[in-house]
């Protein structure tokens, strides 16, 4: 049987390479599939509308090998940090209860 965080980090890759695995290099999310991943699956960046130079903005933050493209490690890292920022967030705010095993 698997934990939450087992279970969260199988996710992870297996969002990352439904998306990934659309276009050109199958590892690594091009502008478009990047996009495509934010607004589908972290509805908090479509609540306002993405514009051509705010994508370009977090493409060029996340590529950090300056490939243009995300790989999987960059995806990672934006992960962390956007997991990072929720913390902040709700500090302080009453413990949700634990998910059920």
């Amino acid at each position: 049987m698997s934990t939450a965080l087992e279970k969260a980090i199988g996710t992870m890759v297996v969002t990352f390479h439904k998306y990934s695995q659309k276009e050109g290099d199958k590892f690594k999310l091009n502008k478009a599939e990047l996009k495509e991943l934010l607004q589908n699956e972290l509805p908090v960046f479509n609540s306002k509308r993405m514009d051509a130079a705010e994508l370009q903005k977090i493409m060029t933050d996340l590529d950090h090998n300056r490939d243009h493209e995300v790989d999987f490690q960059e995806f990672c890292c934006f992960l962390s940090c956007v997991a990072m920022g929720f913390e902040e967030f709700f500090r302080g705010c009453p413990k949700p209860p634990l998910p059920r095993k």
